[in-house]
């Protein structure tokens, strides 16, 4: 083989490994990107049900009423 085809042969090898590195970096960014989003919906969920089983005690502990008399006059009185 010749010299230039083999430096031709090695810099376009050179170049798609670069390629390849770039896309695995992009790969594992959107991988890590991804994660933190579970991680945070995970938390959200978390706390949103917490608070409906605390909404739940509170209303299964509260008599229920209704009085209508109880209850203040609309806005528009």
């Amino acid at each position: 083989m010749n010299i230039d085809v083999i430096e031709q042969r090695l810099v376009d090898l050179e170049m798609r490994l670069a390629f390849q590195e770039q896309a695995l970096q992009d790969l594992s960014d959107a991988l890590a990107a991804a994660r933190d989003g579970e991680s945070r919906n995970a938390l959200l969920l978390h706390r949103a049900l917490e608070e409906l089983r605390h909404m739940r005690s509170a209303m299964a502990a509260g008599p229920l009423t209704g009085d209508a008399a109880s209850e203040p006059p609309p806005p528009h009185y």
